[in-house]
């Protein structure tokens, strides 16, 4: 026999994150799984930048964790997808060596950067 107690199921509080990002390599037609990912703010007056995270690219193409909702994180970022040991290791040749997005975070929305590459190609945009 079971009983259920009102008030007793709880659930965790998920943390709410504004960034994420998904990325296609469009020469094979399939997700970018595994590459390597950075993020970074920067201070447009000074220069200065600050790594906030560093990821890998999960094998469906996203990242869906990239930046958890704080006023520190809005302003410029900058994403660096490290695509050299990525496309290394599917034994094809490349361009670039990385590719570095900037864009902008402002008020309180979610945030998603899509990418698509190929060895000597990229293409960025706001997704959703």
């Amino acid at each position: 026999m079971f009983f259920i107690l009102p008030g007793t199921v709880s659930f965790p509080q998920q943390k709410e994150y504004q960034l994420s990002t998904y990325n296609l390599n469009i020469s094979e037609g399939v997700p970018a799984g595994g590459m390597k990912i950075k993020l970074e703010t920067m201070n447009p007056g000074s220069g200065h930048r600050k790594v906030i995270s560093g990821k890998k690219i999960m094998e469906n193409a996203r990242v869906n964790d990239f930046s958890p909702s704080s006023e520190e994180n809005k302003g410029i970022c900058r994403f660096t997808f490290y695509t050299e040991p990525y496309f290394k290791e599917n034994n094809r040749e490349r361009f670039y060596p990385f590719i570095e997005v900037v864009f902008e975070i402002t008020g309180d929305k979610h945030f998603h950067v899509s990418i698509t590459l190929s060895a000597f190609g990229y293409s960025a945009y706001p997704g959703n």
